[in-house]
């Protein structure tokens, strides 16, 4: 089931109230905590709530406070845009989002407004998001000043640029359109739009489109005289009264608005008597202009009625106010019950909540983001913090990602060699690294070092190694890191910034080895593309696997998929797919697919296929048409290291994937090794899921 529903809007004033507090009730009525975000809100003055965030907290009573609710205010966006801190933007949206799953059943999540600039990018913004969060949209337009066909252009264009970035549309509403013509919009978007997307639509309400004696106040910052009782009556319209009083109430319309200086006794008490009068109209308030106030005795004849309408003065001329009154957009906050009620009933009404409500139970989302991805890892690892052993403890790149890690607080860290030359490479690169949350080991000067010579003479004088030769071998910071994870001083060690991947693992193949279950070590990589997460393996360890070993290499790496979060479906790939292809390649690509098959049926496997049949759907389909797996392939399992190592370079560097690893599979303990061209992000990645391998065991 999903846990959330995002709820995105093609321009301003659609009406996205509505359908929040529409769903908002609709979710209560399944789910008994259901909690509220917006990753995005318009900038508030200091000590404001944003009113949607105030509105549905404060209707709800949703177990929240408003600072909370929202992830950024949009000049901040704005700001670290400016400063190339994407990542930052959606990394934040996801911490803030996940915190409130955890304590909610499900998270109503309320897009950005299009209130300022730059709707274009704003729109993406929209996209972005709600694919990084793994969740499926709602998506509303409004129908108002339209033809048919830019209404229904509008809303497929929307829906086409999320389904393009992989994020699954439930619902698509046509919200304000005239009642008229509901069916006509319901038919053409039928037509429109494919069979699985619910449609609803919403016809005009004057209710919620106007706004009320409230919102007017706090727009033109009035200063309410009488009739705060009745500060939310609705204004169906407004005019000024500056003709003689006889005149103007001839115009006087129902539940109109008087505007009016504050020294026209006259409009003011003729107004007040016309709304009580059953000859005249009902009027909804009086706003007074030129900061002028009634005479005392005014004042005073007002005073002495009963059931006043709001009368509100402010500072502005007549001519200013009535055109700043004509622009105020309607809302609906917190204590406006009347047009929540009617939002919530008018949502029930006319959008299929039965559907929705089956579609949101039966939702998996497909494949998951990179930024999710790496989000999930860091969280996992924090959850049990893990003791990872560092060699190349001099290497420029291990101390800024040993400083990155201590400050996610993801692990412990040992640094091994020379503890002064350590300290001063330390301060030459000027990182604030606190000595005292590291721990550095010198092997040579280490008080366990016989003990760990000793350990590998036991462990290796079958092989006519000598207490001499382990003294020798337990110098080097490979065999003293690797010693420390076999005598479980340290939990998963990490290398290869420095030395080759040989010197690397040789020490974790002779003495930690492999586990019972398994009779080769290989290695994956997590390929974190644009909108989706894969794994390629072996693509370091083993140059030319037998069947047998595919076999192998492709169950451990289905293993380690379904352990980070990616549901297996494994592409064993070769030159031709199906049936088609002969030769020794292939046949042994065959024959490790037959091999998994009766191993673990329970896996979804292909073999032998291609690489474009693994990922594209429409080649998929044109080639193994009853394939499970073909074109939404997510372990890519290679079959040799050379065509292995060079496809994900070439995936990494033309598409600008990261890819995490390569993570060796197999071992009793963690031991991973790095490429010598590691970023610092690479080494920060690869101790990371060092350290989640360390805890499954």
């Amino acid at each position: 089931m999903s846990k959330a529903i995002y709820i995105v809007t093609t321009e301003p004033n659609s009406g996205k109230s509505i359908v929040s507090l529409g769903l908002m009730q609709l979710l209560l009525g399944k789910t008994a905590k259901v909690g509220y975000f917006r990753p995005i809100i318009d900038d508030v003055p200091d000590g404001n709530i944003d009113n949607h965030i105030d509105t549905v907290l404060s209707y709800f009573n949703v177990d929240m406070v408003p600072e909370e609710a929202y992830a950024y205010t949009r000049s901040h966006v704005v700001q670290l845009k400016n400063q190339d801190k994407d990542d930052e933007i959606v990394g934040h949206i996801i911490h803030k989002f996940k915190t409130i799953e955890k304590r909610f059943d499900f998270v109503l999540v309320e897009g950005t407004d299009f209130s300022g600039e730059g709707t274009i990018i704003e729109w993406d913004i929209n996209v972005l998001i709600a694919k990084n969060l793994g969740i499926p949209a709602i998506i509303l337009a409004s129908g108002k000043n339209k033809t048919l066909d830019e209404l229904l252009g509008n809303l497929y264009m929307a829906y086409d640029s999320f389904m393009e970035k992989g994020v699954e549309v439930l619902l698509i509403i046509a919200n304000k359109i005239q009642p008229e013509n509901l069916d006509i919009v319901n038919e053409g978007l039928q037509k429109k739009l494919p069979e699985n997307v619910l449609i609803g639509t919403i016809p005009m309400n004057t209710i919620l489109g106007r706004p009320t004696i409230k919102e007017i106040s706090q727009e033109l910052d009035a200063k309410i005289l009488f009739g705060e009782a009745f500060i939310n009556n609705q204004v169906a319209g407004f005019g000024v009264g500056a003709m003689q009083l006889r005149n103007y109430i001839t115009h006087l319309k129902e539940d109109s608005l008087v505007i009016t200086p504050g020294d026209r006794a006259d409009i003011i008490l003729g107004a007040l008597q016309a709304n009580i009068s059953t000859n005249y109209p009902k009027l909804s308030g009086i706003v007074l202009t030129g900061g002028l106030l009634p005479e005392d005795s005014i004042t005073k004849l007002i005073e002495g009625l009963t059931d006043i309408i709001p009368i509100l003065s402010v500072a502005g001329g007549t001519y200013a106010v009535t055109n700043k009154i004509g622009t105020i957009r309607p809302r609906i906050y917190a204590d406006n019950t009347e047009k929540i009620l009617t939002s919530i009933q008018e949502f029930e009404k006319h959008v299929p909540t039965k559907e929705l409500s089956e579609r949101l139970i039966t939702f998996k989302a497909k494949g998951i983001t990179p930024r999710m991805f790496q989000y999930n890892l860091l969280q996992k690892a924090k959850s049990s913090k893990k003791h990872i052993v560092l060699p190349e403890g001099l290497d420029e790149r291990i101390l800024l990602a040993t400083k990155k890690l201590i400050d996610a607080d993801a692990v412990s860290i040992t640094l091994l060699g020379n503890k002064e030359q350590i300290r001063t490479k330390i301060t030459e690169l000027d990182i604030d690294l606190d000595l005292e949350t590291i721990n550095i080991i010198d092997p040579t000067a280490s008080p366990v070092f016989d003990e760990y010579a000793n350990t590998l003479f036991e462990l290796r004088k079958h092989k006519n190694v000598n207490l001499a030769m382990a003294k020798d071998l337990m110098e080097d910071v490979s065999y003293y890191g690797t010693m420390m994870v076999y005598k479980g001083h340290a939990d998963g060690m990490v290398s290869g910034a420095v030395h080759t991947t040989q010197h690397t693992i040789r020490p974790a193949l002779q003495f930690i080895k492999t586990r019972p279950d398994v009779s080769i070590v290989s290695s994956i990589f997590f390929m974190c593309l644009p909108n989706r997460v894969t794994v390629f393996g072996d693509c370091a360890i083993n140059p030319n696997p037998t069947a047998e070993q595919l076999s192998e290499i492709a169950i451990s790496s289905a293993a380690t998929s379904t352990a980070f979060g990616i549901e297996p479906k494994i592409a064993m790939l070769s030159y031709s797919s199906g049936a088609s292809g002969v030769g020794e390649d292939v046949d042994r690509v065959r024959k490790a697919t037959e091999i998994i098959k009766t191993k673990r049926p329970d896996l979804k496997v292909e073999g032998p296929i291609q690489y474009d049949a693994a990922v594209d759907a429409k080649v998929g389909l044109s080639k193994l048409p009853d394939s499970e797996v073909a074109g939404q392939a997510s372990v890519f399992i290679f079959p040799d290291l050379n065509t292995g190592n060079n496809t994900y370079k070439a995936v990494q560097r033309e598409t600008g994937a990261l890819a995490i690893g390569p993570m060796l599979q197999g071992l009793n303990k963690p031991v991973n090794d790095l490429s010598r061209g590691c970023t610092v992000e690479d080494i920060f990645n690869t101790v990371i899921i060092t350290a989640i391998q360390a805890q499954g065991l």
